[in-house]
């Protein structure tokens, strides 16, 4: 039986609000089965409680954000998308403030963290969700879809009027049955362009971004110093994004998913008019490992211990 899986021991790490330009706390605990991922905001007066749903995503500027009755959590989507990638079912997410903090930008200090703790199987089934007819989500150019899968594929396209980006690669497909998360996805940044610093600031975001923790972009060039982790990292990143995002399903997925130019606000979209349809989605376990589909291999259950 392919088993629900969490954290071995609680790890904790310090970090710096993308956003807010607070510093956080975050501490990762094992949950028990059918927890799934669960903010908690320490901080706040009964430590209430946000489980990582896409109903609950009230705010999509710049970000996913978490919110139920005066309670956010922003910026969850690089460390769920590491969660997602390692494979892990369940764990509580404790916070002293109200962001995820920013780390380097990317889902890799996630994955060292995961690691560090370990992961161990449980006595549930993993329960996946099986997209069983095209779902799409439109906004003028700007489109979103998932459709039947055996396994878990991202394809993603981008324009942006930019010699930077124009030179790398700007549409790029990952196919977990071949490939890793760790590999391919985990070390891409986030990425900025200075002209719009000034116009975030002004509206409270990105009050903690700099070089240490994005990619950022003046009129022509690249200004980080040590230059690209991969050719094509800004479309990787829209990838990790994106892997994020679709994890606020609540469960890992078996399907195909494919957007041009989508953000935050459209991923979410999409999963909403997924929920709604009953016929679009189905529940699905493995009562033996080799009837899984390869798909689900390389993103769910790598070889971490």
């Amino acid at each position: 039986m392919l088993r629900q899986r969490t954290l071995k021991s609680l790890v904790h790490a310090t970090g710096v609000g993308l956003h807010t330009g607070q510093k956080v706390r975050l501490a990762l605990r094992p949950a028990q089965p059918d927890t799934g991922i669960v903010f908690r905001r320490m901080d706040l007066p009964g430590a209430p409680e946000i489980a990582a749903r896409a109903d609950l995503v009230g705010e999509t500027r710049l970000c996913s954000c978490l919110v139920r009755g005066e309670t956010k959590v922003y910026t969850i989507e690089h460390l769920m998308s590491a969660l997602s990638g390692l494979g892990v079912d369940n764990t509580y997410v404790d916070l002293d403030g109200p962001e995820v903090p920013i780390m380097d930008g990317s889902a890799a200090p996630f994955v060292l963290l995961i690691q560090q703790s370990g992961i161990e199987e449980q006595g549930a089934p993993k329960r996946f969700l099986r997209v069983k007819k095209r779902i799409e989500a439109r906004d003028g150019d700007k489109w979103a879809a998932l459709e039947p899968c055996e396994g878990f594929k991202l394809s993603f396209s981008i324009v942006y009027d930019h010699p930077a980006i124009q030179k790398s690669n700007t549409s790029l497909t990952v196919d977990f049955g071949t490939t890793s998360y760790l590999k391919e996805v985990a070390r891409a940044r986030t990425y900025g362009f200075m002209q719009d610093v000034e116009d975030m600031r002004d509206i409270g975001l990105a009050l903690g971004g700099g070089l240490e923790n994005a990619l950022v972009l003046d009129e022509h060039r690249v200004l980080n110093s040590e230059g690209l982790r991969y050719a094509d990292e800004f479309i990787r990143h829209k990838i990790l994004d994106a892997i994020g995002d679709l994890y606020l399903l609540g469960r890992p997925l078996l399907a195909a998913f494919s957007a041009h130019k989508s953000g935050h606000a459209l991923n979410n979209r999409l999963l909403r008019d997924l929920i709604a349809d009953p016929g679009a989605v189905e529940v699905v376990t493995f009562e033996r490992a080799e009837e899984a589909p390869a798909g689900i291999g390389g993103i769910l259950r790598p070889a971490v211990t």
